[in-house]
């Protein structure tokens, strides 16, 4: 990539980026990171050989490539800090909510790309979807895009509000995983497995099913539609779901945080 990265904020999705990076050959002496937790800082210096450093300075002027790895709520305040050290940099976000054209004058610049990962970037096997504003060149969206793809796929969306959808969908997405998860792994226990077992059994089955419907070309109706055969364990388990309503359930906490995104925007991306 041959070019300097700067990152505000130095947790998770921070981490995550960095060791993809790392891991493809991007030498940690090109990263800056700003972090103003002493653990923190002392993580990325232990996990990466990284010098990070707890506020915004001088050596922000050489970057050229700023990541947002800031809470929505404090988004605004790092801002101010960095604008004053580089206004020449293209800035890519992975705070939730927030803007572009919050971002945009915050900062001052146009070349504002948002994203939105979720937590399997940690291991490789993120998605991301991204936003770039007009001013932001086809050159600029390669340069991100092969950044964030060290963490896994990428979808690139054609109107920023879509985002407060991705958010919603797989942004948010694994924690819905991990509950479901969760549900199995007490109903197995309680149906006289070791709960070690239920967890385990739980885990590989969305995985492979996952796997599954990647490698097939068949809508998930379909899919289901094979494991369900009328009378069998399966179909009473599927009609005591459509009976109790729990796909419009899960609808109805999805519309929930597709509506929270947009609060965040709202709520912290005043300009």
């Amino acid at each position: 990539m041959g070019k300097r990265i700067a990152f505000i904020g130095g947790g998770n999705m921070a981490s995550a980026i960095i060791g993809g990076l790392i891991r493809q050959g991007f030498s940690a002496a090109d990263i800056d990171v700003v972090e103003p937790w002493d653990e923190a800082r002392a993580r990325l210096a232990k996990d990466f050989g990284l010098s990070p450093q707890a506020e915004a300075g001088a050596f922000l002027a050489g970057a050229d490539l700023i990541v947002w790895a800031v809470k929505p709520q404090t988004f605004k305040e790092a801002a101010a800090a960095v604008r004053a050290h580089n206004q020449n940099a293209l800035h890519l976000s992975v705070a939730a909510g927030i803007t572009s054209a919050s971002i945009a004058q915050w900062l001052g610049s146009e070349r504002i790309i948002r994203t939105m990962p979720n937590t399997p970037a940690l291991i490789g096997k993120g998605i991301t979807a991204l936003y770039a504003r007009p001013a932001v060149t086809q050159a600029d969206k390669d340069w991100a895009n092969e950044v964030i793809a060290t963490t896994g796929a990428t979808v690139w969306l054609t109107a920023e509000a879509q985002l407060d959808a991705v958010t919603a969908i797989s942004g948010s997405g694994p924690a819905y995983m991990f509950y479901f998860m969760e549900a199995m792994t007490d109903a197995g226990a309680r149906m006289g497995l070791e709960r070690e077992q239920a967890y385990q059994l739980a885990v590989a089955t969305f995985i492979g099913a996952g796997e599954l419907a990647r490698a097939s070309t068949e809508p998930p109706e379909t899919l289901r539609a094979k494991v369900t055969s009328k009378g069998g364990t399966t179909y009473a388990a599927i009609t005591s779901m459509d009976e109790s309503g729990v796909k419009d359930l899960f609808a109805k906490a999805l519309f929930a945080a597709h509506q929270r995104a947009g609060e965040l925007g709202a709520e912290f991306g005043k300009a």
